[in-house]
């Protein structure tokens, strides 16, 4: 009898445990104030897999930075502020002249950033791969100081290699050389003899958000450094959706062709800005101060009315959900058309009604994602919001062949924005992120043109042919978009 009563009071209390766990959690993902799908598909997993759910929560439900990297970037928060202080000092680099598509965008960037339109830069669109490795290899050959990078991707092989290359001659100059890479998506890289060749001529390489199963508990093991970035001399800059990759050589296990990207080059006072946001990423990843870029090469009042841009950087310690508020505030000052390109569609609720809701309202709104994906999760995720879409007026376009992997947004012919973000529910919440906002008539034509010759290269999603699809792919689409708030 005792035995008995015994085995009834530890069931009891494992029992209570047990609900006492799941209210908490339940409760610490509804205080969070995420999107109503994000919250709704969390609970059912952790309804559904009650003791699997919650460790699956605390591993990759939420942006843990880690202790001591929220430390760090505390301590960067007065060394940044002072940064932009200084800034103020040179007003010539800024601007309020914006177009009307673009002031609520810049005024937006103003009071999260407290910094206007930065004013006379000289902005290229490069988008052959052949193209964009001549000219940052070129740049890298003729850098006399320092170089910095990071990008989510290094792959071994091809012109990858003669980035290495050129890398190796700059640091034997005397050229300083940093490179941050993720530990995830440049996984294998880190273990390649490329890398102990450029560790061992003297580059500085970081392996950044290292991938380790002991860590879960303290940070968010999916939570990665997926910025795109080169930065010579602190004068030129690169970001857009180009890693270090050939695509000759890169998954072409996967049968999805060739990766099809972008890259903007930059220089003037927004290399600035790009090289405040390098130094911080160094310093929350490595712990060791780097100084920011001086501004003395800027206090000349620089080339009117060129190339007005501003920089979002997003990710844990950078101002919360700025991308995503870019994104609406985007869709909604257009008044002609919209044009999206991504090869992951999966957007968040604000961002599909914003995107419809302008469609509704006379906007022609366009997106170009590719036929083959890389990510079969992604690619069914995807089809379950083509129906919402075609149904609200949007024009869905196949990206026939090759993966277009190219992330920009095309407002109005006027506004252009170019970076590493995907119309994902990582990339706007989660990932460290960058795009770059660019107010440029002359510019936005450069991009149109690219654009009208991907539409030329893909297939048109058409809706009643869609909506015939077999009645399988609905089962796998409505499976996998319960997925969608936590791809």
């Amino acid at each position: 009898m005792q035995l008995y009563s015994f085995h009834t009071l530890v069931s009891t209390l494992i029992f209570l445990i047990y609900w006492l766990l799941i209210v908490a959690t339940t409760l610490r993902i509804v205080f969070k104030r995420r999107p109503t799908t994000y919250v709704i598909a969390w609970m059912l997993i952790i309804y559904i897999l009650p003791i699997v759910g919650i460790i699956l929560y605390f591993a990759i439900g939420e942006a843990h930075l880690g202790q001591q990297r929220v430390k760090r970037a505390q301590q960067m928060r007065p060394t940044i502020a002072k940064f932009i202080q200084r800034l103020e000092d040179f007003p010539d680099i800024f601007t309020t002249k914006v177009s009307q598509v673009s002031k609520p965008i810049f005024q937006l960037c103003k009071h999260q950033t407290g910094l206007d339109g930065i004013n006379g830069n000289h902005i290229e669109l490069l988008s052959e791969t052949d193209e964009i490795f001549d000219r940052l290899i070129n740049d890298i050959n003729q850098a006399t100081s320092n170089i910095e990078m990071v990008f989510y991707i290094w792959n071994e092989g091809g012109r990858a290699n003669e980035v290495e290359n050129a890398l190796i001659a700059a640091t034997k100059r005397g050229v300083i050389c940093r490179l941050m890479v993720d530990s995830a998506g440049s996984r294998h890289f880190i273990r390649t003899n490329a890398s102990k060749r450029m560790r061992d001529a003297g580059i500085i390489i970081v392996e950044a958000l290292k991938v380790n199963l002991l860590r879960f508990m303290f940070r968010r093991l999916d939570l990665r450094q997926h910025r795109k970035v080169a930065i010579i001399d602190n004068y030129i800059s690169y970001t857009g959706s180009m890693n270090i990759v050939d695509p000759r050589f890169f998954k072409q296990n996967k049968h999805i062709g060739k990766w099809v990207d972008i890259m903007v080059r930059m220089n003037g006072p927004v290399t600035t800005l790009m090289g405040a946001i390098y130094a911080s990423d160094w310093e929350l990843e490595t712990g060791k101060y780097l100084a920011l870029p001086q501004i003395t090469d800027f206090a000349e009042p620089p080339e009117d009315k060129k190339h007005i841009m501003q920089l979002i950087a997003s990710g844990p310690g950078y101002t919360e959900n700025m991308i995503h508020q870019v994104l609406l505030t985007a869709i909604y000052s257009a008044q002609e058309q919209i044009i999206f390109t991504t090869p992951y569609l999966v957007p968040s609720d604000d961002i599909l009604h914003a995107v419809v809701t302008a469609a509704q309202r006379g906007v022609e709104v366009i997106i170009i994602v590719p036929k083959k994906n890389d990510s079969l999760m992604v690619k069914w995720a995807s089809r379950a919001f083509f129906s919402e879409l075609l149904d609200g007026g949007v024009k869905l376009y196949q990206f026939n062949d090759n993966l277009l992997h190219t992330k920009s947004v095309l407002i109005d012919n006027q506004l252009s924005l170019v970076g590493t973000v995907n119309l994902d529910m990582r990339s706007l919440w989660l990932n460290f992120e960058i795009t770059t906002v660019i107010d440029d008539a002359e510019f936005a034509n450069s991009l149109s043109i690219l654009l009208q010759k991907y539409l030329s290269q893909s297939d048109p999603v058409n809706v009643s042919e869609w909506k015939k699809r077999p009645i399988w792919q609905h089962i796998i689409e409505r499976l996998f978009y319960f997925f969608a708030p936590l791809l």
